[in-house]
């Protein structure tokens, strides 16, 4: 044991003389080149104190940020192996990241629906979703004063960021309502917007029942940042206070490798609880997969019948370390899944952040996906939001529409374009799809072009057999399946509604609800592309919100009337022409 204790300080020294003299050979800097300085310690004085004290020496990667691209010291990543779990903290070793790191953010091509023809496809399947991390992520993209990437808007996620006021379900029984309603659609009155709204019932914290939850922490050196772990330290303290005595809390964190530094602790110890986040510190390579199956591993010891299990996972996604192939992580969360322990992932951080790997871990592991930028988000998700991120009330939540084609000739689904499912997967019950938490409103629109719409994208058929219109058909416009599972069952239960045919009337005399909602949907397809809104603009989105603001108590819509004005200020536009009188 002393001969690798020496082996790892020869390693340190070499290490930190070689930093130093990199550091010295640099030559001066100025503004325009400090960006691309190879990382160094604080201080000489600091590097001496280091390395007089070993045992205390966490795991760490080096690494430096360059022009290049991200290098990492594999030899310094083989040492971490040697080190004791129990010096993973205090982390005493400062090696930070340059104040400019690349861009290396990563998100999923988003293949946006497109146009269907009711005559050749006359259903649309998909799974429901109720994450909101890419509405948090575009808030935080424009208010650092850029519009997001098109493949971070998921504008699903965009409309259901917000509450609706559907109506509550009768009783349990049946764990969800489900509501339809049509109007003209905002950006072209020629065709129907249909919305589908769900609202699960609700669970009071009293209701709720016993939680076991393993908060998952990365601690890396890439969460070095303001908007990382401290923020995420100060989240997970407002959901550690709402925790009760018949709830139990862990807590593993992962760097270079993984330790558990808080093992199940009844949730009434807040003193306890709290004290283990404090002493968070950042610093070192990120192996994610090890700190998952140590957190599962935790979840099953410390494992609820009846109530809930939840890893929490914390992170900006960014693993580079250990097991970093996708298909491989989404494999140990589905099996996992299976043993009733759910997944939710908070995204946290910009610059490096994975949103593709933490909404896909998400989906795997039966959980919600969100994105905290704020404080102030943390406390909408974890306590606002509490009972609808940690209960789920209906599993493997599918819809099925079936379009009246005597009715109706084109359709498009808003959104959704990674939960489509085949045909055949709404009656399979092995084929995985979405969760509803409770109290949760999940909203899905289609955009519609009826047979008699001048504005048809498709020329029909000169040979299509005509379809007849009776009076049964002609009164519906579509029929509505939703098939779902109860949180412990193996059977699904199916719900079937039909909608009917519109009446003529303006989308002004809808409610603000379907025009709110309406408004954000339109801002989401405008910010990825805007392909299928012809001449509508920010302006008039602004416009339509403004509008149907309705009730406010926590100002979110307000703030999303401000960030659709903001984004207008970001969009390069047309000179306005003012008209002639």
């Amino acid at each position: 044991m002393r001969l690798r204790q020496i082996d790892i300080l020869c390693y340190v020294a070499n290490t930190v003389a070689a930093l130093l003299l990199l550091n010295a050979c640099s030559g001066p800097r100025n503004e325009a080149s400090t960006a691309q300085q190879p990382i160094a310690a604080e201080s000489d004085t600091e590097v001496a104190r280091l390395v007089g004290s070993l045992a205390e020496i966490p795991v760490r990667a080096i690494e430096q940020e360059a022009t290049s691209g991200r290098l990492v010291d594999q030899q310094m990543l083989g040492m971490s192996r040697l080190m004791p779990m129990d010096s993973v903290y205090p982390a005493k070793l400062a090696l930070h990241y340059s104040a400019a790191t690349s861009d290396r953010e990563n998100y999923a091509q988003v293949e946006h629906n497109p146009l269907r023809l009711v005559s050749e496809q006359p259903v649309s399947t998909f799974g429901i979703d109720v994450d909101t991390g890419a509405y948090s992520n575009v808030r935080r993209f424009l208010n650092g004063g850029t519009l997001p990437p098109q493949d971070a808007v998921r504008t699903e996620e965009l409309i259901n960021y917000f509450t609706y006021d559907y109506p509550l379900p009768r009783d349990k029984e049946v764990p969800f309502s489900v509501t339809t309603e049509t109007a003209p659609a905002p950006w072209n009155p020629d065709k129907i917007l249909m919305r589908i709204g769900i609202k699960g019932f609700e669970v009071s914290a009293e209701e709720r029942p016993a939680a076991n939850l393993v908060f998952l922490v990365d601690v890396s050196g890439s969460m070095n940042a303001p908007r990382k772990l401290p923020l995420l330290v100060n989240a997970l303290k407002l959901l550690t206070r709402q925790m009760t005595n018949q709830d139990l809390v862990s807590m593993v964190v992962y760097a270079g490798s993984s330790g558990v530094v808080l093992k199940p602790t009844s949730g009434a110890e807040q003193a306890t609880i709290l004290a283990a986040l404090e002493q968070l510190q950042a610093g070192g390579g990120t192996n994610g997969a090890s700190g998952i199956r140590l957190a599962y591993q935790i979840a099953e010891q410390a494992f609820i019948k009846g109530g809930i299990n939840r890893v929490m996972l914390a992170t900006d996604g960014d693993f580079n370390v250990g097991t970093v192939d996708f298909n491989a992580l989404i494999d140990i969360v589905e099996r996992h899944r299976k043993k009733n322990i759910s997944l939710t992932t908070l995204g946290f951080g910009s610059g490096n952040y994975n949103d593709h790997l933490m909404e896909q871990l998400a989906d795997a592991g039966n959980g919600n996906h969100a994105y905290i930028d704020t404080l102030n988000e943390g406390r909408k998700v974890l306590v606002e939001q509490m009972s609808g991120t940690l209960l789920t009330i209906a599993r493997d939540v599918k819809i099925q529409v079936e379009f009246n084609p005597a009715v109706v000739a084109e359709y498009r689904l808003i959104g959704y374009a990674n939960r489509l499912l085949r045909r055949e997967d709404f009656n399979n019950d092995k084929i995985d799809a979405g969760e509803i938490g409770a109290g949760h409103t999940v909203t899905a629109l289609y955009e519609l072009a009826l047979l008699d719409s001048k504005t048809r994208l498709v020329d029909p058929l000169r040979y299509a057999q005509k379809q007849e219109k009776t009076p049964v058909l002609a009164g519906e416009l579509a029929f509505v399946r939703l098939r779902y599972k109860a949180p412990g069952g193996t059977r699904s239960r199916v719900i079937e509604q039909a909608v009917a045919a519109p009446a003529s009337e303006a989308l002004a005399a809808t409610g603000n609800e379907f025009r709110f909602a309406a408004a954000v949907a339109a801002f989401g397809q405008l910010l990825a592309g805007g392909e299928y809104l012809g001449s509508y603009r920010l302006v008039d989105v602004a416009e339509l919100a403004a509008g149907a603001r309705g009730e406010d108590p926590f100002g979110y819509r307000g703030e999303f009337l401000g960030l659709v004005r903001l984004a207008d200020s970001l969009t390069a536009q047309v000179p306005r022409v003012s008209r002639q009188r």
